[in-house]
This record gives structure tokens, C-alpha cells and sequence, in this order.
């Protein structure tokens, strides 16, 4: 077992910011200092092979300047910068906002905001500690696991970013940001059957490593039985970590800009967008909201650069719950204050959550047992990669177990598929949807972690080929 620790800045990042701010010449400025530390443990065939914590900081300086054509902005980010070496990165984005043309998404930077109550405080902290409860209950699950013949892998991580936002328009906003994660891989131990759970939290206080085994466990039973079976559409029960990674991956297609110009799923033939369109016969709603109970994320525009849907003039802009679909329809799509302007829809910038409810009380289990006739219950998607942006058509693979159901029961493993799905086209032809729990996406895990997602039953999703991947 090693670990590693990586040296602390000694600066306090408030201060950096204050800092940075005076350097300014330019007509804005906005800086964001990142204080992140990082604590994991990772283990393999049951026995833990690496512990670490890391620390750092990033530093984030935008400058604007104003000229006859309109507003430029630069941005310049940067990690562990020496307090010697400040000035530099601080006229370097102002040579980069001096070299641009006019940013098209300028704006009025945000002012009027209170301040965060906490701003000058020193910036919270991750340690070894975290992992206090689970680690020891970790270590009954490699014993258990080793007498029952399985191998178990994975790791475990948890994050915490301090962020600090300081403008020249007088913004000091600060948000902590608990992330934690923790994947669980059980083999068999001719490695020829593999099972995958994987949970999100925001401090390991309510993850069980030991229900999470037995999960497994039962499933690397249920694979003791394998059938093979071909491509086709097949009645899927997808859990909630696979309609996650379905779902995320929409809303991050759910640009208004793109969909206004005509170019996504949310156009509307002739000019326009689907807003109001029903997608789903369900009564579902797609929502974040910054003050999700268990997916806090942060209550304002916190941007590093702009793109479609984000701009660095709306930093320190308020976020409040928005439903993306509400009660089946299309409700709204993801807009800075300049491109609501362009489309005509009211600001809605992304929130770092995602939520789908709407659905029944079903556990997955129950819906299991409900199921009559043939369906395929699946455990997570893997690979996913957009085919075509006018349909949001997705392909990729299951993976780590796709057990066939007959009346209720699991009867045993099939082969793995690669699918061809719309996550739009699907939401609108789901005919049940269960209970909504915290979920950890498979595919996006690396990306996007707060999200809370009902198992969906889906009457013909569409398994395109065989994969021969475990």
C-alpha cells in the first residue's frame, strides 16, 4: 500500500483573488480560484493496493476590454501559481482579451450580488478521514467476498473544491463542492463473469459496502446460467444508472442556441424550438435545482470559459430550480442572457444536478417481479457516443451483465449488445417508470455525479448487434 501527498499552497485563495483584482488594468476582471483536495483508496482482488490525498489550486483570471466594435474577454487558467508570478498570468489575460475581436456573448458583468458570508474563510478540506466508517466495513466485504469465491475491485474517491469567485463589479461568492464516488467491480475467479454497482455521496456516510457486495454476489448467481440471444428490440429495464447516462448526455444536448438554429432533436421543423412539445407520454419532469436535498451544487454561474450554453459575463448569476421537462413536456432549454436574447426563451443556465420523477413507488426489484412475458434487465452502459445530433441518436454497449427476465424472474446472463437509441425517442415511448434514487452514471461518472434517476421499462429498445465484451 502507498500514498502520496502533494505540497499545500500557503496562500490563502481569497487573498489570491483580492489580489488579482488590484492588478487589473482592465476594463473587467473576474478571477476564480480553485482549492481542491482529493482523497482515494483503490483495491484489487480483495486486498486494498493504494491510499493518497492530493491538494492544489487553480486559478482562473478573465478579462475584459472594452472597444469601438464591443466587448473582448480573454481568459487565462493556470494551476499552482506563485504569488510572484500573479501579475503575469493577470496581464497575459489581458493581452488575450486585447489580441480577440468583440466576445459575441458580452455582457454586463454581474453586480448587486451579497456577498457569501464565508468568503474570507480558509477553504475546506478532504482527508484519509473521510473514509473512517467505510474503509473498515470495506475490509468485512474483501473477507466475505474471498469465502465466497469472488474478487472484488474498484476505488473510491472523495473531493472537495473550494471555489472562489471575485469580480471588479464587487462579486465575492464562494462554494464548497463535496463529490464522492465509489465503484465496485465483483469476478469471478476465472474472471469470466464480471458485476458492477456504483454509488454517489456526498461524504461516504450512507454507502454500504457490504449491501453492494451482496448485490453483486447475486448477480454473478444469476450469471452462473448464460443464453445466448441476437440483436433485436427486446422489453429492457434499464436501472437508474443507465437512464442516467441516457439523460445526462441529453441535457447536455438540450442547448437552445443549437436547437433555435436548427440544429438538434429540439428544432422545430420550419424554425423555432420544441419548447412546449409533449416528449414523453409519462407525466415525467427532468429538473435541477442547486438546493437538490443530497446533490447541492453550486447556486450560481460559475464558468471558466463560454460555450453554447455558458458564458463567463454571467458569472456570479443566480441559479434556481428549473424543470427542463415538466409533467412530459418540453419546458425549457439551457440559455446564457445572450442567448436568451437570440431565441426569445427567459435565462436558464446549467445547473449541476439532474433529476427525473414522476414515476411510480416500484423499486427495480418490483419491477422485476412485475414484468410478464421476456425482457432483458441490464446493469450499466458503457462507450456512449452520439450518431446523429437531429435525433440524438446514441450508440454503445452494456456492460458487466445483462441478465434475461421470464415472468418475473431473472433466468440467467445474456450476451452483451451494442444499442442504437434516442434517449428522446425512448422517453416517449417508456411505459413505466419506478421509483427515483440517487444513481451514479456509469459512462459520465468522471464528469457528472449529482444525479437521481428512476429504473425505466422500455417496450422495444434497440439492442443493434452483439458484443462478445463481459
Amino acid at each position: 500500500m502507498s500514498a502520496a501527498t502533494s505540497t499545500e499552497p500557503t496562500s490563502k485563495p481569497h487573498e489570491i483573488v483580492e489580489r488579482a483584482l488590484e492588478l487589473s488594468r482592465a476594463d473587467g476582471c473576474m478571477v476564480i480560484a480553485d482549492e481542491q483536495s482529493t482523497a482515494n483508496l483503490r483495491w484489487a482482488g480483495n486486498v486494498l493496493t493504494t491510499n493518497g490525498v492530493t491538494r492544489g489550486r487553480t486559478l482562473t483570471v478573465i478579462a475584459t476590454v472594452d472597444g469601438a466594435q464591443g466587448t473582448a474577454s480573454g481568459v487565462v487558467t493556470r494551476s499552482a501559481v506563485p504569488e510572484d508570478a500573479l501579475e503575469e498570468l493577470v496581464r497575459a489575460a489581458e493581452d488575450a482579451a486585447r489580441k480577440a475581436g468583440p466576445a459575441e456573448d458580452a455582457q454586463p458583468l454581474v453586480s448587486g450580488i451579497e456577498p457569501s458570508p464565508h468568503f474570507r474563510d480558509d477553504p475546506a478540506e478532504t482527508s484519509s478521514a473521510v473514509f473512517e466508517e467505510f474503509a473498515p466495513a470495506l475490509g468485512e466485504s474483501f473477507a466475505r467476498a474471498h469465502a465466497g469465491g469472488r474478487r472484488l475491485y474498484g476505488f473510491a474517491s472523495h473531493e472537495l473544491v473550494s471555489s472562489y469567485l471575485g469580480t471588479s463589479t464587487g462579486l465575492r461568492l464562494r462554494h464548497d463542492q463535496p463529490t464522492g464516488t465509489l465503484e465496485l467491480n465483483a469476478k469471478s475467479p476465472d474472471l469470466a463473469r464480471s458485476a458492477w454497482a456504483g454509488r454517489a455521496t456526498r461524504d461516504f456516510k450512507d454507502v454500504d459496502p457490504a449491501a453492494m457486495d451482496a448485490e453483486l454476489a447475486q448477480r454473478l448467481g444469476w450469471a452462473e446460467r448464460h443464453v445466448e440471444l441476437p440483436a433485436g428490440r427486446y422489453e429492457t429495464l434499464l436501472p437508474p444508472s443507465a437512464v442516467a447516462d441516457l439523460l445526462v448526455y441529453q441535457m447536455w444536448s438540450s442547448v437552445a442556441r443549437d436547437a433555435a438554429e436548427g440544429r438538434t432533436v429540439f428544432s422545430k421543423p420550419g424554425g423555432g424550438t420544441r419548447v412546449g412539445e409533449r416528449l414523453a407520454q409519462l407525466p415525467l419532469t427532468m429538473r435541477s435545482d442547486p438546493h437538490e436535498p443530497g446533490l447541492e451544487a453550486a447556486p450560481f454561474v460559475l464558468a471558466h470559459a463560454s460555450d453554447d450554453d455558458t458564458s463567463v459575463f454571467d458569472n456570479g448569476l443566480p441559479l434556481s430550480a428549473t424543470d427542463w421537462i415538466r409533467g412530459g413536456e418540453l419546458a425549457h432549454l439551457a440559455t446564457t442572457r445572450h442567448s436568451a436574447g437570440l431565441t426569445g426563451l427567459p435565462v436558464r443556465p446549467p445547473i449541476d444536478n439532474l433529476v427525473l420523477d414522476g414515476g411510480t413507488d416500484r423499486s427495480l426489484d418490483e419491477m422485476v417481479a412485475a414484468t410478464t412475458g421476456r425482457a432483458l434487465l441490464l446493469t450499466c452502459l458503457w462507450y456512449i457516443r452520439e450518431v446523429d445530433p437531429a435525433t440524438l441518436l446514441l450508440t454503445g454497449l452494456t456492460r458487466d451483465g445483462v441478465y434475461l427476465v421470464e415472468d418475473g424472474e431473472v433466468i440467467g446472463a445474456v450476451n452483451n449488445f451494442r444499442f442504437n437509441e434516442s434517449p428522446v425517442d425512448m422517453l416517449g415511448r417508456a411505459v413505466e417508470a419506478g421509483r427515483t434514487e440517487k444513481t451514479l452514471p456509469r459512462e459520465w461518472g468522471d464528469w457528472f455525479t449529482r444525479a437521481a434517476m428512476p429504473a425505466l421499462r422500455i417496450p422495444d429498445f434497440n439492442m443493434s448487434s452483439v458484443s462478445k465484451g463481459i
